[in-house]
Formats: structure tokens, sequence, C-alpha cells
């Protein structure tokens, strides 16, 4: 199994879709590859594109506040999206680069192999789930994922939009992944060397029971706010 710096030095030459033709850097993600907790997101807006790091605006900062009222560093966890490249005017990824980019992000978490996936928002939450959700409904709760804990939250640019508004509920939802990473992990099922694409043990389990996969939503981007919207907190 190769290592995930050798997976981003070859994802840093991807051109499997059209987004390739339009970006300043393939942003694979950044943090600690051993981490127990991992963020996922939806892609790369402008500013993430031009430094090649994920969350690095006003979000990055509330998502760097949260972290640090919980007790963990940015550095201790690691932060990814769905798709690598920023789509054109950060227009929602096409399900043709969506599954062209879904292996970097399947190899990505078999590698990392955390405790703990909180994804930011709507539309990273619906895709790991493999259905439509609404993020307000089942923001902080649950999901099994094969030996990891699935924890759907609020993307950082909506609570910054909501004004504070739902702040708490972001801050509620950090509380529980901290739990989460203190508890014991539930054994795994599927083994860790499936081939990279393969999403058998990214299917998270409904409460009938069965798994859904990963597939791609229709959702619009959250814009990036500005940096005085942070400094309402």
């Amino acid at each position: 199994m190769r290592s995930l710096a050798e997976a981003a030095a070859e994802a840093a030459d991807c051109e499997r879709c059209g987004l390739a033709a339009g970006r300043t850097q393939v942003v694979y993600g950044v943090g600690d590859p051993y981490a127990q907790l991992m963020f996922i997101g939806e892609g790369p807006g402008f500013h993430e594109d031009k430094q090649g790091e994920p969350f690095v605006g006003a979000a990055g900062q509330l998502l760097n506040k949260m972290l640090g009222e919980i007790g963990i560093a940015r550095s201790d966890v690691y932060i990814a999206n769905v798709v690598k490249c920023r789509p054109p005017g950060n227009r929602d990824p096409l399900p043709e680069e969506i599954d062209s980019c879904a292996p970097w992000l399947h190899e990505q978490v078999r590698l990392i192999d955390p405790k703990v996936i909180a994804t930011l928002g709507r539309f990273a939450g619906g895709w790991m789930l493999g259905r439509q959700i609404a993020i307000t409904r089942i923001r902080g709760q649950r999901f099994p994922l094969d030996g990891r804990v699935l924890i759907p939250t609020l993307h950082p640019a909506a609570v910054l939009r909501s004004g504070g508004k739902q702040l708490e509920d972001l801050r509620a939802d950090f509380e529980e992944m901290r739990k989460a990473l203190e508890e014991p992990r539930a054994p795994r099922s599927v083994g860790p060397e499936a081939a990279p694409g393969e999403p058998d043990d990214l299917g998270a389990t409904d409460a009938a029971g069965t798994a859904d996969t990963p597939a791609a939503m229709d959702v619009a981007t959250p814009p990036e706010p500005s940096d005085s919207q942070l400094e309402l907190f």
C-alpha cells in the first residue's frame, strides 16, 4: 500500500476530468496522515485554489476556532474535499467530475483510517450518505461507517452567513465529535486493502440496516464569507 504522500504526488498531476484545465493547483488535502478526525468539504474555492490548502479563508478560521474549543489543533486533523480542483465560478461539481475524483477521496480515507469523519455542509454529508439530506435535521447525528463514525455538521461558511444563529449548533456538533473520539472504536468488517476507488468501506448504514454508497448531490456551494463576518464570534 502506498503512502498518503505518494498518493498526493500523483494527484498533483491529475487530469481525469475537465476541472484540471482551469485550476491553479490540485487541493489534495492537508493535515496529520494518521489523524483520528477527518473533515470532508465539497471542493476548493478561490483562496484554496491559490494556496493549495482546503479551508483557508474565514470559514477555515471558524473551523480552527471550533477545533480549539474541543482541545484539538488543526494540525492534528486531516481536511479534504469531495473534489480536489476548483469548479469554475465555484459552481456545483458535475456528476462526471465527482466520479472522476472519488477514487482520490476513497484512498485518502483508507490510508488515513480516521475514527471519526465529519462532513461539512449539505453537499459533502449527502454525498457520503448517498442520499439527499436536510443538514439542519441530521447534523450532529452519528452514522456507522464500517468501524468509523460519520457526523455531518454545518458548513462553517453557512454558519458565518447566519450571523451567529447557527453557531451553537456547530459547537454542539464539535462536542459530539470530541465524545466520539474518546469512545472505543467499533470493529471493522471490510479489510483495509480494498482497491483505490472502491466505496465498500464508505457506505453509511441507515436505520433499516442497508448500506448506502456515496453519490453526487445537486447542492449549491456556500460562498466564502468575508473576514469581517468571522469577527462576529
